[in-house]
């Protein structure tokens, strides 16, 4: 694979067509813009001028953090991309601490990529003292 480099900005037509690619629902432009505008952190991977892979955080600035869209076009995908983005957003989280700090971290894990985010620490749901996460979606 071709050098990989990571910046912190997407347009909204690779963001959708990341989507697309991992089987997600394309969203509105304008609901992509507000989404990608107002991360905490957003790490992009491209190669060859070519948005390959994404990730980004979501925070309420106190102890609620919520990480999302961590994608990885198909193709490139078992080539350290998604660790790579993974990393970055943990060592921003962890560079935003003081002492005495904690935060909590979610995701929400594509069905069979659980074992991915154990590596970085992440315990599956439901477990000893959690149930099971749970979503909804709302749609007009």
């Amino acid at each position: 694979m071709k050098v990989c480099l990571y910046e912190n900005t997407i347009t909204v037509a690779d963001y959708n067509n990341l989507r697309k690619s991992v089987g997600w629902t394309v969203l509105a432009e304008k609901q992509a813009q507000v989404g990608i505008d107002s991360s905490a952190c957003l790490v992009v991977a491209n190669v060859d001028n070519i948005t390959v892979g994404m990730a980004r955080l979501i925070t309420d600035g106190g102890y609620i953090a919520f990480i999302a869209d961590v994608m990885v076009l198909p193709k490139y995908q078992k080539n350290g991309i998604g660790k790579a983005l993974m990393n970055m957003i943990m060592a921003h989280i962890q560079s935003n601490l003081e002492i005495g700090d904690c935060v909590y971290v979610g995701l929400m894990a594509s069905k069979g990529r659980e074992d991915f985010y154990k590596h970085f620490g992440f315990d599956e749901l439901p477990n000893d003292y959690l149930g099971a996460g749970m979503s909804k979606w709302i749609t007009l």
